[in-house]
This record gives C-alpha cells, sequence and structure tokens, in this order.
C-alpha cells in the first residue's frame, strides 16, 4: 500500500511542489502590478466571503488527482503542473497584474478565514489565475468518458470553484479564462512528450 502511494506522492511534491515554488519567487521578484478592471460579469457576482469553503476545497481537489487518478496520468498530470507553473510564472515576471480587493469587516468564521488566506496570498500574480488552472489539470487527470457522472460532478466541483474564486473577489474572469487555457495548453503539451517518451523507448520514429 505505501509502495502505491509514494510514487503519487513524489509526483505531487515535484508537480505541485514546482507552482508553488514558482507562485512565491515571482511574487518576491516581480515589479508594481498593473491593476485590471472588473468586467461586467464581476460586477454582477455579489461578493461573499462564506464562498471560501469551496475556495478551501482545491486543496481537496488537487491531492485527491493525485492519489485517485490512474497511474499512468500521474506523472503527466506533474510534468503538466510544471508547464502551468513556468507559463504563469513568465506571465507573472513579465506582465505583473493586480487587482481592487474588497474589504471584508465581517465578524463570522468564514470572514475570518478569508482574512487569514489574504495574509499569505499574493496581492498580485492575477493573471493567469493558477488556483483555477491546476483545478482543471485535476479534473483532465481525474476524469473519464467510462464514468460520466462522476466526471460531470468533478466538472461541476470545478465550477463550483471557478464561481468561489469571483465571489471572494481573489480573481477575475479574464484570470479564470487565461487560467483554464493555459491549463489544457499544458496538458496537451504533458500527453504529447508522454507519448513521445513511450515512442522513444519502444524505437519508434
Amino acid at each position: 500500500m505505501i509502495k502505491a502511494i509514494l510514487p503519487r506522492l513524489w509526483h505531487m511534491l515535484l508537480g505541485w511542489g514546482c507552482v508553488g515554488l514558482v507562485y512565491n519567487l515571482t511574487d518576491r521578484f516581480q515589479g508594481t502590478g498593473t491593476v485590471i478592471s472588473p468586467s461586467l460579469i464581476d460586477r454582477l457576482i455579489p461578493f461573499s466571503p462564506h464562498a471560501i469553503w469551496l475556495y478551501l476545497s482545491f486543496f481537496i481537489l488537487i491531492p485527491l488527482a493525485y492519489l485517485l487518478a490512474p497511474m499512468e496520468r500521474v506523472k503527466p498530470l506533474a510534468r503538466a503542473m510544471q508547464l502551468t507553473a513556468i507559463g504563469a510564472g513568465a506571465v507573472y515576471l513579465a506582465w505583473p497584474t493586480t487587482m481592487v480587493y474588497p474589504l471584508d469587516h465581517g465578524t463570522t468564521l468564514s470572514s475570518a478565514v478569508l482574512g487569514a488566506l489574504a495574509q499569505f496570498d499574493s496581492k498580485q500574480n492575477c493573471l493567469p489565475s493558477l488556483h483555477m488552472a491546476l483545478t482543471v489539470l485535476a479534473v483532465w487527470a481525474l476524469g473519464d468518458a467510462r464514468h460520466t457522472l462522476r466526471t460531470v460532478l468533478l466538472i461541476a466541483w470545478a465550477v463550483a470553484i471557478g464561481f468561489s474564486i469571483l465571489q471572494l473577489r481573489r480573481h477575475l474572469l479574464i484570470d479564470l479564462v487565461s487560467g483554464a487555457l493555459l491549463a489544457l495548453v499544458a496538458a496537451g503539451l504533458a500527453r504529447r512528450l508522454d507519448v513521445s517518451r513511450y515512442r522513444a523507448l519502444r524505437g519508434e520514429v
């Protein structure tokens, strides 16, 4: 059992750990961010600190992807996260962005948790959203056309996480869209690299 889990945990460290490293380093060395204005859709979604719980469910979804996805998808998942981190990091350094964050004076547990999160989260590194990108990659790894209901539920979870990000005003819609697109490109590259490596091992051209 332990031998089966250890490779998964190792790939999670390589993939998710790379994202954390890039996220924190770029936040330290980037310049002043350009303020992005909210779109009409952003303005129509009311701010709610109670969305913090769906937002934090991201930290359940990512480990689940590494622990439950078919083993042949775990390494490509880690590689896709690394590629996503590199792509997002390049944008963060070349064009750092920020936004106007709302003030929350609530006294609920949700407000307290959101306030704690804001203390550690970057005020920049907005576009593209790594929170959204990694969510998409997790669903990509766990999704299976043979298990339609499970895949639909995973997609619904991802959409709910995305909506919670907008409710909390941690990102704007353009950040989520760009993050999702970055994830899809990274997933495609990771899959292509995996196929190329497989063919090389078999001696195929």
